[in-house]
């Protein structure tokens, strides 16, 4: 029997079943795992309660592998008043900021690894970027040149120049963050 004012399309029951709340408390658990393994400095930039962050130092600090996931199991337990979101996102973004980063490394160690040795790539960078300074360009790239050909003369175990080559990268660099 039902009542008047309940609907069929109701569900009975709107909680979160059992095997919901101990996937959402395992998850925590997990997350205050993930944050006992990060260094303490970035721990701070989380917007972490005091008690909690003496839990992760004190988590940090222990070897022994029992008494270690006892204390991240607290962590993971004082984690479910924090704003969880909030901390996945701040993780998220070092994890994906710290790959946008390599990844631009990498391109600009390619552009200079280009520049010195194809003229036309100095050509190619101008069209991109019109107001570089060709001329410093041009002597930094010919310093890097000079330098990669001193080097492979001197015998091995020398250390190697690499002062305009470091100069090249450091102007492109700059020309390409200002935009």
């Amino acid at each position: 029997m039902q009542n008047a004012d309940q609907n069929d399309d109701e569900p009975l029951y709107d909680r979160p079943s059992k095997s919901q709340i101990k996937r959402e408390l395992l998850a925590i658990t997990e997350l205050g795992k993930q944050v006992v393994e990060l260094p303490l400095d970035k721990v701070r930039q989380l917007d972490l309660d005091e008690k909690t962050l003496e839990a992760i130092r004190t988590a940090q600090k222990i070897t022994g592998r029992e008494g270690r996931r006892r204390q991240i199991h607290y962590v993971g337990k004082l984690l479910r008043t924090a704003d969880t979101e909030a901390i996945i996102k701040k993780m998220d973004e070092w994890e994906n900021g710290s790959r946008e980063q390599t990844a631009h490394m990498h391109h600009m160690e390619t552009l200079r690894d280009r520049l010195m040795d194809d003229d036309d790539a100095l050509t190619r960078l101008l069209n991109d970027y019109p107001d570089a300074d060709i001329q410093v360009l041009r002597t930094l790239i010919r310093g890097a040149r000079r330098e990669r050909e001193q080097n492979a003369a001197l015998p091995a175990g020398q250390d190697h120049q690499r002062k305009q080559y470091r100069a090249l990268f450091q102007a492109i660099k700059t020309l390409l963050n200002k935009e």
